[in-house]
């Protein structure tokens, strides 16, 4: 499979007489993408926050097989040259070029606990890369108490073989004996601190606390890269909270991107059986899980009382039912295809494809979904330092995705 070219039609297997048509003329008002029936009747908030209209991008475009050697990819980044990090779920790194060779696996990391959704999670470089080789990641740690998602640092060696100083930072307690739920995605905001999504363990048990203020499961933290309290979080000085809290009443969220023009931190995150959602996180905001939302449980039950809006709890700005499964996210800001200029890429698990989302005045306006005939599980995604969308999924796949 490798180096095969897909062209990228919505929602279609490509045949082998399909190579070297163009992609479909972009389209608004399309019927919505989704075409299966809901799991459940609740009504929506407003108008456009699910099954949003169809569009098609008129950009004629490739998707590309760089590797198929990765073994159970997680998160992906670009380095100042170009080239790509990879996090491999047990544990290891990996270092990809833009023509998809990768290095040998870089060791020296803490031990992670891979079972589950456990593993080697989402990992960033410091700006300042080039000079002090600095990389931050996310993991689930196994400690004697039972599981937590942890946060460190480490320098890469010269020889980009091993991680030097590999050191914990931080650590969402409580711990849990499960391994479920992490969350596990980081980003570094502009003023330099680490944003990072925790799940809440998934269990009923360990549900409430995402409601907590004074836990660190179920919420978007903003630490230091010391991995202390960022300065202007919004609970600091707060006698019952932790001050290191962003935001909080999530799931599992595992996308967080800031929007490139306004700046604005916009999170996925994974719901119940149905009621994935999209929200543009404000500071100090509840989010509702679990005392609101569109899903079910897995059994076909109710979760909780079964509601979907309250006064105080954020409703999301967008929401899938059945679920798409959205993991890693990223905003396009290149230029090499206009009609994706801000739009948002996810990458979709049970869905098997990449999402794009049309966003306007905080809004979803249009959804397409991009490879979708690959049938991989897609697990992150992310715009390279060539203006090019680069996806990993769970099969071990490694995409470019580019203008033809």
């Amino acid at each position: 499979m490798n180096n095969r070219i897909f062209l990228l039609l919505t929602g279609v297997t490509l045949a082998s007489t399909a190579f070297g048509q163009s992609a479909s003329t972009q389209t608004s008002g399309l019927a919505p993408v989704e075409t299966k029936e809901p799991n459940s009747a609740y009504k929506s908030a407003f108008t456009g926050q699910t099954r949003i209209a169809g569009v098609k991008t008129a950009t004629s475009y490739e998707g590309k097989v760089l590797s198929e050697g990765l073994k159970s990819p997680w998160g992906i980044t670009s380095l100042p040259d170009g080239r790509l990090l990879i996090t491999q779920k047990e544990g290891t790194m990996r270092i990809a070029t833009a023509t998809g060779q990768l290095s040998e696996p870089i060791t020296g990391l803490p031990k992670v606990n891979s079972a589950g959704q456990g593993g080697l999670l989402g990992v960033r470089v410091d700006p300042d890369f080039a000079k002090n080789r600095m990389v931050y990641w996310v993991f689930s740690e196994p400690l004697a108490d039972g599981n937590l998602t942890a946060v460190a640092k480490g320098k890469l060696s010269a020889d980009e073989k091993k991680m030097e100083g590999a050191t914990v930072i931080y650590r969402a307690t409580p711990a849990y004996n499960g391994n479920l739920h992490y969350g596990g995605r980081i980003l570094i905001d502009k003023s330099g601190n680490l944003v990072i999504s925790t799940g809440e363990r998934s269990d009923k048990v360990t549900r409430p606390q995402a409601q907590s203020i004074n836990s660190g499961l179920g919420k978007v933290i903003r630490i230091t890269k010391d991995g202390k309290p960022a300065a202007g979080n919004p609970f600091a000085g707060q006698a019952d909270a932790r001050p290191e809290l962003y935001s909080y009443g999530h799931r599992n969220v595992q996308g967080l991107a800031l929007h490139p023009v306004t700046g604005d931190l916009w999170e996925t995150e994974f719901g119940p059986r149905g009621g994935d959602e999209l929200n543009r996180i404000e500071a100090g905001k509840n989010y509702g899980w679990p005392t609101i939302t569109y899903g079910i449980e897995y059994n076909g039950s109710k979760v909780g009382d079964a509601i979907q809006q309250k006064e105080g709890l954020q409703q999301p700005v967008y929401y899938w039912d059945p679920s798409v499964s959205p993991s890693g996210i990223t905003f396009y800001s290149g230029s090499r295809i206009p009609e994706w200029k801000n739009n948002l890429f996810i990458g979709s698990l049970s869905g098997m494809h990449i999402v794009r989302l049309v966003i306007q005045n905080n809004k979803v306006v249009g959804e397409e979904r991009l490879l979708a005939g690959e049938f991989q599980r897609f697990r992150d995604v992310t715009e390279g330092k060539d203006g090019a969308l680069y996806a990993v999924t769970d099969q071990g796949r490694l995409y470019r995705i580019d203008k033809k």
